[in-house]
């Protein structure tokens, strides 16, 4: 008898009349508000405006599901267009099977064409969303659990999930890869933050280091696996791709910290035009100290400078006052 164990839902759809509410949806879109709301936080904290990330969001998700179905397709183009499949069912992204390798790379180009319309720096946008993707990562990764689907080897561990008898898979206890995954995505997000803050990372290396974290993880949670996939010298495609990813990305690390040292300064030109100096080095940006002020209107008439008769004193509640500091990532 199992005393403990994760319960698989009976189902991944939840019927309102006509129309299904499916899980894998949810979990997917949850994500993705998460991603792009603490991805505006962090990137008010480097200088940004305020709606940037989510302008910029309406062009790098729908590539990034496209990139990630194409992925999925053509790695596993055998559960779509061999003898006996329906090659319909590749257009079911309801049913699941996104590529997280897909998605990043065709989402970077959506986000490069959304940052060069701002004049934005691609490598300033990837370092604010990187924890944001990693967060959502965490979420989505609970529509595989209603889809009862990348699930590990049978075990009898407490936290063994069941899964129920059904299409191309036999009920029995397994390792719940969905929640592993999850909880190492959460700590991914957590250690990009923690670096950030503590080795002010620019230039896109706090991006490669969500990219090297995640492929570390995903490395040996895709070799727990039993899901059919497509093998290279006995090893899953996903592990090759995950070591050759995971290299590319501690590379660019090292290269850029050399080539490009420290934070950008100002990582989008019209925030600093309307903060008024504001420098993206700075949360939000602080107006400088030892900066002129405006000359108020006596002193366009002629009254004489600011803290002169007529003038306005230092300190005078007419003074024009700095940028606000914005809110810390």
């Amino acid at each position: 008898m199992d005393l403990a164990y994760i319960p698989s839902p009976s189902t991944g759809v939840i019927h309102l009349g006509p129309l299904p509410l499916r899980g894998y949806a949810f979990c997917i879109i949850i994500g993705v508000f998460v991603a792009v709301w603490y991805g505006n936080k962090r990137w008010l904290a480097r200088g940004g405006k305020a709606g940037t990330v989510a302008d910029i969001a309406v062009w790098a998700v729908p590539f990034g599901l496209v990139g990630g179905r194409l992925y999925h397709v053509i790695t596993d183009y055998q559960l779509y267009f061999s003898e006996g499949e329906d090659w319909v069912d590749a257009f079911k992204i309801w049913e699941g099977g996104l590529g997280i390798w897909g998605a990043i790379a065709l989402g970077a180009v959506g986000a490069w064409i959304g940052c060069r319309r701002r004049g934005i720096p691609l490598p300033a946008y990837a370092d604010a969303i990187a924890p944001g993707i990693a967060f959502a990562q965490a979420i989505g990764r609970w529509g595989n659990w209603f889809n009862q689907e990348l699930y590990g080897r049978p075990t009898d561990l407490p936290w063994a999930l069941r899964i129920s008898e059904g299409v191309n898979r036999e009920a029995g206890l397994y390792h719940p890869t969905f929640l592993y995954e999850s909880l190492w995505c959460v700590g991914v997000a957590l250690l990009v933050i923690w670096a950030d803050r503590r080795f002010t990372l620019g230039h896109g290396r706090a991006f490669a280091l969500y990219v090297a974290a995640y492929c570390a993880g995903r490395g040996w949670i895709e070799y727990m696996r039993v899901d059919e996939a497509h093998h290279i010298l006995g090893v899953r495609l996903n592990v090759w791709t995950a070591i050759l990813v995971f290299l590319a990305a501690v590379a660019y690390i090292v290269v850029s910290s050399r080539v490009r040292p420290g934070r950008e300064e100002v990582v989008e030109p019209a925030a600093v035009t309307a903060g008024g100096g504001a420098k993206g080095g700075e949360p939000g940006g602080t107006a400088d100290a030892t900066a002129q002020e405006p000359a108020d209107s006596a002193e366009a008439a002629g009254a004489g400078p600011a803290g002169s008769a007529g003038g306005t004193a230092p300190g005078d509640p007419l003074r024009k006052p700095g940028a606000a500091e914005a809110a810390d990532a």
